[in-house]
């Protein structure tokens, strides 16, 4: 009992400065003025997405000639769930952010650890913290974040939903909760990616110059790998995003059915992110 006494402490002492740094995070991500404008941006960008291509869309998507175009066209169940979920306004939200929130975990998780290796604070943190509650605190804050302005867009396409039609609200909750848990699952691996490129880049925008050079990297190897051997074709898995496309004809619970793989590739990510912040000299 005696021996496991200072262990605990130093667990809680680290899981209290992994949330004091997130929590800090957010604070500095919410208030600073470049943060400010960064989230105005976001905010005007997604206000423009839900008055013209949500709401226009949703309107075809609950008409039936559409479906039967789109049937013609894509064929019968290419696109069958799609039609299927509760509220388009939903469904179409659905396909725009399964693509556009990924490329904004690129950029708003960019500068985790980039700007204090340029200014030389990082050794300054990493003498009053240990590395592994700074590494977690910085990732947890940045998806917190993420979360928080997902869960308003989620609130937001619900709103929209409603005004069409009041009897789709609990509808709209029930998929709003489903859509919101699979999007946060979504962006864990391109948030964790950006964790370790931010450790190694000197500035922002190296690092998401990095992320782009790392996912065209790894899909033009992982083409030629499985066009030469298709045996080890299941190596896709290992790019963050390579579920999307199949995610986007699901609805529902069935939703959840590829989250397994970018809980997989978050963990393996987070763990090499782990062991490179306590090995190399920052």
């Amino acid at each position: 009992m005696e021996n496991n006494a200072p262990e605990t402490t130093t667990k809680n002492s680290m899981l209290k400065n992994t949330l004091l740094i997130a929590k800090f995070e957010i604070k500095k991500m919410l208030f600073n003025p470049r943060g400010l404008i960064a989230l105005i941006a976001f905010a005007l960008v997604w206000l423009l997405i839900l008055l013209y291509p949500i709401s226009g869309a949703s309107s075809f998507l609950i008409n039936p000639d559409f479906r039967g175009i789109i049937e013609g066209v894509f064929g019968p169940n290419t696109l069958s769930e799609l039609f299927k979920w509760p509220v388009a306004e939903l469904a179409v939200y659905w396909i725009a952010a399964l693509y556009i929130f990924p490329l904004f975990s690129i950029f708003v998780s960019a500068d985790q650890f980039a700007t204090d290796k340029a200014r030389g604070t990082f050794r300054f943190l990493s003498l009053r913290v240990g590395r592994d509650s700074l590494f977690f605190g910085r990732f947890i804050g940045h998806m917190a974040l993420q979360c928080l302005l997902l869960a308003l867009t989620v609130i937001a396409t619900i709103l929209l939903a409603i005004t069409r039609d009041m009897s789709l609200l609990l509808p709209a909750i029930s998929s709003g909760l489903i859509v919101t848990m699979n999007l946060m699952i979504v962006l864990l691996p391109y948030t964790a990616l950006m964790a370790i490129l931010s450790l190694y880049a000197n500035s922002a925008r190296q690092a998401t110059i990095y992320a782009i050079l790392v996912w065209a990297a790894m899909s033009i190897s992982i083409a030629i790998i499985n066009n030469y051997l298709p045996i080890i074709s299941e190596l896709k898995w290992a790019l963050p995003g390579a579920q999307i496309s199949l995610m986007i004809n699901t609805q529902g619970l069935q939703t959840f059915m590829y989250a397994p793989v970018a809980l997989i590739q978050a963990a393996v990510l987070l763990f090499l992110g782990k062991m490179y912040i306590n090995r190399s000299a920052l």
